[in-house]
């Protein structure tokens, strides 16, 4: 899928140690930015490698900068070519999170980013598109809560975060993905969704008030659902996106189903964010054999949502691409 000509890219390459620069640059190459439709933002010593694929942005003044100031430079760099309207999308490859924060920055993306653009609300959405001729219904998980310890997660699981997150979801699957009536699963916390209380009373206490008002909202959302079975319903069609309660229940989910197509997606941004859904891969940086496939796969949704948003143009309600 080669970019519209008025939609631009941004592209930072993350920690240098790690697969990012190799993936990115095969990224661009496939999906056929060119020079004028894509920045790459990296250290100085990348630049050779990415060659009539965009135009490359410098941080750090050279080689030897410490990886995760390199890494942390080109996240602000690159949201400065967003906020300035510069680039659409902003497509960030992984970075190391106790290297950016040994750097002095939020041990992370969506946090950094969130900071940087002054949002008041995002959310982590790990999508995979799908694909009509492979008759694969698209796969959207958000995720409710994100990186605390699992202990923390019936307390921080909240009717207003609840009713916040979905919403959001909910925006952002009409204005940028163009559903007209999304549906959206709320993935329920215990077991067998407590089983009318028997085992936990979130169900009843924080998601039944928290249902009834997103009802009669312009998006249809149902639940709690079990973890056992919300994800099967939803990755063969019946919904659109799963609100997941933590991190890991979506995350195993998602990526057993969709690892090496998947992607994540910051929502509430100013502007479009994806991301690969791996890391680093230190263990197989600088040997060729990093799979480019997720990055292609990020470029490629950044491309179209930006595109879509730049247009205002709205699709009809689908699941599928």
């Amino acid at each position: 899928m080669a970019p519209s000509p008025d939609v631009r890219v941004a592209v930072t390459l993350g920690d240098p140690r790690g697969i990012g620069p190799e993936v990115a640059a095969r990224g661009l190459a496939a999906v056929g930015a060119g020079p004028h439709a894509a920045w790459i933002v990296g250290p100085a010593e990348c630049e050779s490698d990415f060659a009539g694929l965009g135009r490359f942005v410098a941080v750090g003044g050279g080689a030897g900068l410490d990886p995760g100031r390199a890494a942390g430079l080109a996240i602000e760099r690159a949201v400065e070519l967003a906020l300035a309207g510069q680039a659409d999308a902003l497509v960030t490859a992984p970075v190391h999170k106790p290297a950016l924060a040994a750097a002095g920055y939020h041990p992370g993306h969506t946090e950094m980013l969130m900071a940087l653009t002054g949002s008041g609300e995002v959310g982590m959405v790990m999508c995979d598109e799908g694909g009509a001729d492979e008759d694969r219904p698209a796969k959207r998980v958000l995720l409710a809560t994100i990186h605390i310890p699992l202990r923390g997660v019936a307390e921080a699981l909240t009717e207003d975060l609840l009713v916040s997150r979905t919403r959001l979801l909910g925006r952002a699957l009409r204005g940028d993905w163009g559903l007209a009536k999304p549906r959206i699963a709320l993935c329920a916390l215990n077991p067998h969704a407590s089983d009318d209380g028997m085992f936990g009373t979130e169900e009843r206490a924080v998601y039944g008030p928290a249902l009834e008002r997103l009802s009669g909202g312009p998006w249809s959302v149902t639940g709690p659902v079990p973890a056992d079975t919300v994800f099967v319903r939803a990755f063969r069609g019946e919904f659109d996106a799963v609100v997941a309660p933590y991190h890991d229940v979506g995350m195993a989910a998602f990526k057993t189903a969709s690892f090496g197509r998947g992607v994540n997606a910051t929502i509430g941004l100013p502007f479009i964010r994806t991301s690969p859904d791996h890391g680093t891969a230190f263990d197989i940086a600088g040997q060729g054999v990093a799979d480019p496939s997720s990055m292609i796969e990020a470029l490629r949704l950044a491309i179209r949502l930006a595109g879509a948003r730049r247009r205002g143009r709205v699709r009809s309600g689908s699941s599928r691409p």
